[in-house]
């Protein structure tokens, strides 16, 4: 148990790394909003982070908890693409699909290390510092074994 909290404590600070690091990132993005950080449920269950690059490009991360199969440690990061066209008659705020591409990290008996690859939506409200997400993820672990799995989380995020 005690091996699993140094990950988690591990991980949280490189996450808060980035959040501290996001004055670099060109300041052109969504309400002048630059980082988010809020909480996913679903599988898998956890913190969730996102840091714009610009209106339409994303950096997102996730640091949870997987219950499927041994329960474990998850990690993933993905860069997104959001497309604003599909639902564009939203009143108050955007809301955008995106899809992207990244990677996830399990820490297990058996770690597994894969890719990821997103497709969801987000609600980016017009009066609130905050966006609400769902999102699908096939996912292809490479290591140990070849094998292909998925997850689906909803969350929000709060803007700092």
């Amino acid at each position: 148990m005690v091996r699993k909290a140094t990950l988690l404590l591990i991980c949280g600070l490189v996450l808060s790394g980035f959040a501290f690091s996001s004055e670099a990132v060109a300041q052109d993005n969504v309400f002048d909003r630059k980082f988010g950080f809020g909480l996913m449920v679903g599988e898998p269950t956890g913190l969730s982070v996102k840091l714009w690059d610009n209106n339409r490009n994303a950096f997102d991360g996730g640091l949870a908890w997987t219950f499927a199969g041994d329960d474990a440690l998850s990690v993933h990061a993905d860069y997104l693409w959001h497309n604003y066209t599909l639902f564009d008659e939203v009143e108050k705020g955007l809301l955008p699909v995106y899809f992207g591409v990244g990677g996830r990290l399990v820490f297990s008996n058996d770690s597994r290390l894969g890719v990821r690859v997103p497709v969801g939506i987000n609600y980016i409200p017009q009066d609130a510092p905050l966006d609400l997400f769902f999102e699908l993820a096939p996912i292809v672990d490479l290591v140990p074994n070849a094998e292909a799995d998925f997850s689906a989380a909803a969350g929000v995020r709060v803007y700092l």
